[in-house]
């Protein structure tokens, strides 16, 4: 196979799943771990990913770049689906739970049709969809009012002013970015003024974010990574990072791709 088709077929799973990894490549691409490393670096020359410890994954957005619902819920399905589950349990039936907007919160959503007694307060028209796609007599879904943005959240005066009057047990929180100084980003202000409504509204706040997200910074900060009180993310998540977090958030869940999950991570409360 030539460089350029080997280059062609990386750059092609990395749009799939957002990260490739060196030893994957070397078994697929049946060459040596030598032949991937200069393949990487020849794309990271040309601007088309970044190279991580142990691979690769798609170069930095714009800090104000959102992609849409539709083009997000193409990205790491796997990795959310894992996250989902894992998060999910963290619900307690009869709570009142919060969920921003986003395809992972979306994720979750459909593992909390199940747990009796919620009353969940959402800013995301996709999810109040899930529930109410299967209503349950004894859950209550409060859906803010606002405009709505790409990643179909609803934002503004409206949604704010609602948010600020609740007081939410548990906020699943989705996010555009991850990073140690900027803390938990959005693109979007509007929507980063809503997420930041609802963190304040919360006791206990919980981040769904795949691997992906960590190193990305987007236009607006919603809070510290001091303010997650446990951070669910993939197996993906490479070890630097989950060291960074070690030292920030309350406690880093790993969903594995199977209906478990790990524990704390290693060094984590």
């Amino acid at each position: 196979m030539l460089a350029a088709q080997r280059q062609a077929l990386i750059l092609e799973r990395l749009r799939d799943s957002g990260a490739v990894r060196v030893t994957e490549l070397v078994e697929s691409l049946d060459v040596s771990d030598m032949t991937v490393r200069r393949d990487l670096d020849a794309l990271e020359a040309r601007g088309l990913l970044r190279k991580v410890h142990g691979g690769a994954v798609a170069p930095h957005r714009r800090s104000t770049e959102e992609p849409g619902f539709e083009v997000n819920s193409t990205r790491q399905e796997r990795e959310k689906r894992a996250i989902a589950r894992a998060a999910a349990r963290l619900v307690e039936p009869h709570s009142a739970v919060g969920l921003s907007a986003g395809t992972t919160t979306c994720a979750v959503a459909e593992h909390l049709r199940d747990i009796p007694g919620l009353t969940v307060v959402t800013n995301c028209l996709r999810v109040a969809d899930v529930f109410y796609r299967a209503p349950r007599p004894d859950q209550t879904v409060v859906l803010t009012g606002g405009f709505r943005t790409p990643s179909d959240a609803l934002v503004g005066p409206l949604a704010v002013a609602a948010v600020r009057s609740l007081h939410l047990d548990l906020l699943l929180l989705g996010v555009h970015g991850m990073h140690e100084s900027a803390g938990l980003t959005t693109p979007n202000l509007m929507e980063g003024e809503t997420d930041q409504a609802l963190v304040a509204a919360a006791r206990k706040l919980v981040v769904v974010a795949d691997h992906t997200k960590w190193g990305t910074v987007g236009l607006c900060t919603i809070a510290p990574l001091e303010r997650c009180d446990v951070l669910v993310s993939d197996a993906g998540l490479e070890p630097p990072a989950r060291a960074v977090l070690a030292d920030h958030v309350g406690g880093l869940l790993i969903a594995e791709d199977d209906e478990g999950a790990e524990g704390p991570a290693p060094g984590m409360a």
